[in-house]
């Protein structure tokens, strides 16, 4: 554990969207945000990063979502099911977080990507891969590569094609303090990130291996974008057993109402 880290959780971007994405109990059907009123199940689904202050440098987990979303994600056409609420000119993005802390992409040192999905990755390539190791699953590099055509699912080639990406493997502590546990299911490689604080105890951000206190259970609970669901229930296990274990806060990856009550930055922090 190291004793002089401080993390930041930084709000990048809240998309809206059926919940119906995201836990198989909210609605019968999905619907784009020209029917959000036709089903009580449309809400708020937050992004966040992660920013690490380490003796070993500036560590970033995850970007959140891109200010140009409605043009990057139009092939997808997950522009309709996820719009993003922020003004694209305005605060709320990655970008905007880091300058809060007086920081740009420039200043960090590792950016660890929990998946390459288009809401996790998709600030990737502000980063200077000269300046900033950038890691990933190796699975999820595997899988990310293969794709043939523009986009597949929820992964879109543009925002990581051409990058550096370094690959890890397995649970892999990336730092003294900061780890990485696979946690597969949601995609290939899917990870969660775990920091062991001194003060304020274990954090372990899930990203989408579970993405709302809902979906944690017991028992869990399943959902729509989801590649493998049994090493998604598999990966669910898995992290409750390390929490147990240490006595972990769990963060979610898109609960908007745990959100609310986080740290989140400038105004607040963990150590």
């Amino acid at each position: 554990m190291a004793n002089n880290m401080k993390v930041h959780v930084l709000s990048t971007g809240v998309m809206e969207t059926d919940y119906t994405w995201l836990l198989l109990k909210g609605g019968k059907t999905i619907v784009d945000r020209h029917h959000r009123n036709t089903l009580p199940v449309w809400g708020d689904c937050p992004t966040h990063a992660v920013l690490i202050e380490h003796s070993d440098g500036r560590i970033l987990w995850d970007t959140g979502v891109p200010r140009d979303w409605e043009t990057r994600w139009a092939p997808t056409g997950f522009q309709d099911f996820f719009p993003v609420q922020d003004d694209p000119e305005g605060p709320g993005y990655l970008d905007s977080a880091l300058a809060q802390l007086e920081l740009t992409p420039d200043d960090i040192d590792m950016l660890v990507l929990s998946h390459l999905h288009f809401d996790h990755a998709a600030n990737a390539k502000m980063f200077d891969p000269k300046r900033t190791r950038i890691i990933a699953n190796s699975n999820e590099i595997d899988g990310a590569l293969a794709i043939d055509g523009a986009f597949k699912g929820a992964h879109l080639v543009s925002d990581y094609e051409g990058l550096p990406l370094e690959a890890v493997s397995g649970d892999v502590e990336i730092v003294p303090g900061v780890s990485v546990i696979e946690t597969p299911g949601h995609t290939w490689g899917t990870m969660s990130l775990r920091v062991d604080l001194p003060e304020d105890g274990t954090k372990i951000f899930t990203s989408d291996a579970v993405y709302l206190n809902e979906s944690w259970g017991p028992p869990a609970m399943g959902a729509a974008i989801v590649w493998d669901n049994l090493k998604w229930l598999e990966s669910v296990e898995k992290l409750r057993t390390i929490a147990d274990k240490t006595g972990a806060e769990v963060i979610f990856g898109h609960d908007a109402e745990q959100f609310s009550q986080l740290r989140v930055a400038p105004t607040g922090f963990y150590r």
